[in-house]
């Protein structure tokens, strides 16, 4: 009996191990039943899509950038195709650095081509594929192609290459493209990001980046089968890049290059337009720069010597540099004179060669004076005292009112980034603008330099341009802009830019009468020789404008006065004066007299743009120079002193009172 209750027992201990076994058994199927729905049905889309993504890859087909051509169709901005070996992180076995040493003894690597490739590298993806050498030799691509088995991860591809024929010419208006950064990327929407799929390049100055959208294009793609290893299969679909659009300037290139010739090495800038529809015709900024140094990333030592010259060459000057129009600015106060009832055509004052005003004598431009001068002698021979008298009479105000709604000061709304508004002085202004209640305060005396374009105004070229392009058209004009049309690559068909229409409302008789007076500038006046048998009639007005002030009562001498303190040159004009076709300023940094500096670069402009007459001779920075230029004795315009005691170097206009401007 004792053996069969031990048989017993082990039969009911192995049943109940049995069952255990059983239901763990169970249990393990239920569990994978379990993960087989959760698998194959809960997350079915999710893994089918992945699934999808390792046998199907999306290959972006990076489309062709837009042409830019000037309005003749000469061609300023172009794409080549050209092969880079190009590195994806992600598929690399291995140490970088040992991938780029073993590559260098089969291609040319520079050490600059290393430095450019770590500093993408921080800024990209690990799956994007980047570039280490660009535009490879045949030769470099056959040797490259022999040890391809080598590098996995290592490609050669076929790219398009951005080139600006023309160099420097111009460099200002195109601008260029570079990589695409971090902080471009970041500025991106959402959209705009998806848009960028597969493009490294973007546009990054001039009309490269404010008409980016149209230049860019759509990208394309492949879908491609792959194996498991990544080698492609077959195409299961595609779609084609669409190019982006072409843009036709406004500009005149051989205008242009007339213009930068006749600057020769001087800093400064012109801007010439067109006063019905706005178009700019010319836009100059001296020196300029080589943008195709910059579509690969610029190397270091091209870098330091723009970014650190004094010259200051990637300074777009007609946007960003403000300067005091000097005497180019009495025209305008003329017409404002007249608009007010300030003054009357015939309404005169005897110019004893100064004004004197409390404790402070504010010198005119021609020792002993002028003599008896009315509006038009004013202007004719640079009058400044009729000029002190005026902007006393009218006060900063009245100046203010009347220049802001001409344009000075405000935004022109040229269809380029980063443009300046320069500072056009007001009490309000000097009250928001500096700390102190003693600076805040607006002293009479600082309108009196107001007058003659100084004190604290300050504009920028294309704001002179604007503003005198406005008045030749009698109060009439559009948004300055650079581009003409905008091509359909595909279709070539055209649509027109055409800017905001600007009206002022001003009297006729009153532009006529300052149009006459600028018309006898270059016919008896302050730019005369300049104009000697020019073959149209123009308009025009010269200037010249302190850099640093005088002492009270000490004559300025050029020669006593390091280079870049000297006067800034100025002149406007347009022409021909009945029926302006072309409006204009130019000023040459620390040139001297409009005269003799700014005026024969206008003439050959115009000379140009209305004879079709190309100069002869050699640039104006490589004829001789006048050193003392107070001693000319033959210029209208030389300067003595223009208000002792104000500031001449201006705040700009995001000035906060720093309290280095004392009044």
């Amino acid at each position: 009996m004792a053996q069969m209750s031990d048989t017993d027992r082990d039969l009911h201990f192995f049943q109940q191990r049995l069952l255990v076994l059983a239901v763990a058994v169970l249990c393990a199927f239920f569990v994978l039943f379990v993960r087989f729905i959760w698998l194959q049905v809960v997350m079915h889309d999710e893994y089918a899509a992945q699934a999808e993504e390792n046998r199907v890859s999306i290959v972006p087909i990076v489309p062709n950038r837009g042409v830019i051509v000037d309005r003749n169709g000469v061609v300023l901005a172009h794409n080549y195709s050209a092969y880079t070996l190009e590195i994806t992180p992600s598929r690399i076995d291995g140490e970088m650095a040992d991938v780029l040493n073993a590559l260098a003894k089969i291609v040319t690597i520079e050490p600059r081509d290393r430095k450019r490739f770590r500093k993408m590298l921080e800024e990209s993806r690990r799956f994007e594929s980047i570039p280490i050498r660009s535009r490879l030799t045949d030769e470099e691509v056959a040797r490259f192609a022999a040890q391809r088995y080598r590098f996995p991860g290592v490609e050669i591809q076929a790219r398009l290459f951005r080139q600006y024929p023309l160099g420097a010419v111009a460099s200002h208006v195109i601008g260029y493209i570079g990589r695409i950064s971090k902080k471009d990327i970041e500025a991106l929407s959402e959209d705009e990001e998806a848009d960028y799929r597969g493009v490294s390049h973007i546009g990054k100055e001039g009309v490269e980046q404010s008409y980016e959208r149209e230049l860019r294009g759509t990208v394309g793609y492949e879908k491609m089968e792959v194996s498991a290893g990544g080698k492609a299969i077959r195409i299961l679909s595609q779609r084609a890049p669409l190019p982006g659009n072409n843009l036709v300037l406004s500009l005149d290139i051989e205008l242009q290059k007339i213009v930068e010739e006749a600057f020769g090495k001087r800093r400064g800038a012109l801007v010439a337009i067109e006063p019905e529809t706005g178009e700019i015709l010319a836009y100059v900024s001296m020196p300029t720069f080589d943008p195709n140094l910059f579509v690969e990333g610029i190397d270091s030592r091209n870098w330091d010597e723009l970014n650190t010259s004094l010259d200051r060459p990637l300074i777009n000057r007609p946007i960003r540099g403000a300067y005091p129009p000097g005497s180019t600015y009495k025209p305008f106060m003329a017409l404002a004179a007249l608009e007010s009832g300030k003054r009357t055509p015939d309404s005169s004052i005897a110019d004893p060669g100064y004004f004197n005003f409390g404790n402070h004598r504010f010198r005119d431009d021609k020792a002993g004076g002028h003599g008896i001068v009315n509006m038009y002698k004013s202007i004719v021979q640079s009058c400044d005292t009729y000029y002190y008298v005026l902007a006393n009479d009218m006060g900063v105000d009245a100046i203010h009112s009347f220049m802001q709604q001409m344009g000075f000061g405000e935004l022109t709304g040229v269809d380029l980034a980063h443009e300046r508004k320069g500072l056009l002085p007001s009490t309000e202004w000097k009250r928001t603008a500096f700390k102190t209640p003693e600076q805040q305060k607006w002293y009479a005396g600082e309108t009196i330099s107001l007058g003659i374009g100084q004190g604290y105004n300050s504009f920028t070229p294309i704001q002179m341009a604007y503003v005198t392009a406005l008045l030749s058209n009698n109060g009439n004009t559009r948004a300055p802009h650079l581009v003409h049309a905008i091509e359909n690559s595909v279709t070539h068909e055209r649509t027109p830019v055409v800017s905001e229409s600007r009206r002022v409302t001003l009297r006729q008789e009153n532009i006529d009468v300052v149009k006459r007076a600028m018309v006898g500038v270059p016919r008896e006046g302050t730019s005369a020789r300049s104009f000697i048998n020019a073959g149209y009639e123009s308009a025009g007005k010269t200037g010249t404008a302190q850099v640093i002030a005088m002492k009270q009562n000490e004559r300025y001498s050029a020669s006593r006065v390091a280079e870049r303190h000297r006067d800034h040159a100025l002149y406007i004009a347009f022409a021909p004066a009945n029926e302006p076709r072309i409006a204009l300023a130019v000023i040459v940094e620390n040139g001297g007299f409009g005269a003799s500096a700014a005026a024969p670069i206008a003439r050959k402009a115009l000379d140009y743009y209305l004879l079709g007459k190309r100069p002869t001779g050699r640039p104006l920075s490589e004829q001789p120079r006048e050193v003392d230029e107070a001693d000319d004795s033959d210029d209208d315009d030389d300067p003595f002193i223009r208000g002792e005691g104000l500031p001449a170097t201006l705040p700009d206009d995001s000035h906060k009172g720093s309290g280095d401007v004392v009044p």
